[in-house]
């Protein structure tokens, strides 16, 4: 039977089982995840936080990573400022980067989520508003929401990764994971 886990990955924890190329002083999943035969589907970068899904089924592990599979994946980002509609347009119609255009994007403005506070909290700028959007991507370009939002004069202050196609953070706490249902 296929193992699919569901863990809420706190922010500084490594997408990995064992330390850095440095024996880096971050904390990695092994800390937190004591399961055999497990590995991440795809990367969830240190600063950001959220649902990371892990399997020992390669198949299964592929169809979520990668990109040819368009699995949407979708992220809760606390930005700098309030997007107005044109900078929420141009994450909807795709956005130039380094790398090449981004596929279109699903992109809205949100209330503050009821979410967990971070630790350590996002920095607080008394004369620089912040808001909160929701982004659903289908590719997984190296930090590619954080560079969406700088590109369109909105860099992200916070990033949560709050849903990978069916599979969801709903009710999971930072640091837990549970075995979820794979299809």
């Amino acid at each position: 039977m296929t193992r699919l886990i569901a863990f809420n990955k706190p922010m500084g924890v490594l997408s990995q089982f064992s330390g850095g190329k440095d024996d880096s002083p971050h904390p990695t999943l092994a800390e937190y995840i004591d399961v055999p035969g497990v590995y991440p589907a795809g990367r969830l970068d240190r600063d950001s936080e959220g649902l990371l899904l892990l399997t020992g089924d390669g198949r299964l592990q592929a169809r979520i990573a990668e990109p040819k599979h368009k699995m949407p994946k979708t992220y809760l980002a606390q930005v700098e400022g309030e997007p107005d509609d044109a900078a929420i347009e141009k994450l909807r119609g795709g956005v130039m980067l380094k790398d090449g255009l981004t596929r279109p994007a699903k992109a809205r403005r949100i209330d503050p989520p009821a979410i967990w506070e971070r630790d350590p909290p996002i920095r607080f700028r008394k004369n620089v508003a912040d808001s909160w959007i929701e982004l659903v991507i289908t590719e997984g370009r190296n930090r590619q929401v954080r560079r969406m939002t700088a590109a369109v004069g909105h860099p992200t202050l916070r990033l949560v990764r709050w849903k990978v196609g069916e599979w969801t953070l709903d009710g999971l706490a930072p640091g837990k994971w549970r075995e979820v249902a794979g299809s």
